[in-house]
């Protein structure tokens, strides 16, 4: 979806409008908060940052002057975004108990690898930038196949497409992902 057709959806009908941006991009702003939050926060954490970035989308977003590309980079800024602030809230009130309870805090930190944890972290990161210089629907292909295990029957179904097409661009995709980690010294 592009700024645009958001745009003119949404002077047609707002509520249709949240409802094609909310479909659309569901999948994608949960897994971007879920990378970013998700081994520190309960469920619903999670799921309350991802409403609130709905809400800051449909909310915040300028019809009159909006974005005419893709509304996917202006939905990962959002979604970063607040899943950053939402992890320093999270981090805060952690410690805010931790402080009041040093057996709590043992038990945080006895289970937590700070090195690994970055490193496992910064690779996610540089994974997750090369899987969206894929393109779509690649990107969205590989994100279904991978992190949610999804068939290729299912994701035919969500992309209008064959599941042999779905396979055969997930194979190609995922080629080109293995040349574009080697180049950066990452070997799969």
């Amino acid at each position: 979806m592009t700024g645009t057709e958001y745009s003119a959806l949404y002077v047609r009908s707002p509520e249709k409008a949240y409802k094609k941006l909310f479909d659309t991009y569901c999948k994608y702003v949960y897994a971007i908060v879920y990378n970013k939050i998700g081994r520190i926060a309960s469920h619903e954490d999670v799921e309350e940052c991802v409403s609130d970035i709905f809400s800051d989308i449909f909310f915040s977003y300028d019809t009159e002057s909006g974005y005419e590309g893709d509304m996917q980079g202006y939905v990962n800024t959002v979604s970063s975004r607040k899943a950053i602030n939402t992890y320093y809230k999270i981090c805060a009130r952690i410690s805010h108990y931790a402080e009041h309870d040093e057996e709590a805090l043992g038990r945080l930190s006895s289970d937590i690898d700070v090195e690994k944890d970055s490193d496992k972290s910064e690779l996610q990161k540089i994974i997750m930038g090369m899987i969206n210089q894929l393109g779509e629907p690649d990107a969205t292909i590989v994100i279904q196949k991978y992190y949610y295990e999804k068939k290729s029957g299912d994701i035919a179904k969500l992309l209008n497409m064959n599941a042999p097409a779905v396979r055969m661009r997930c194979k190609r995709a995922m080629n080109k992902l293995k040349e574009k980690l080697t180049e950066v010294g990452i070997t799969l």
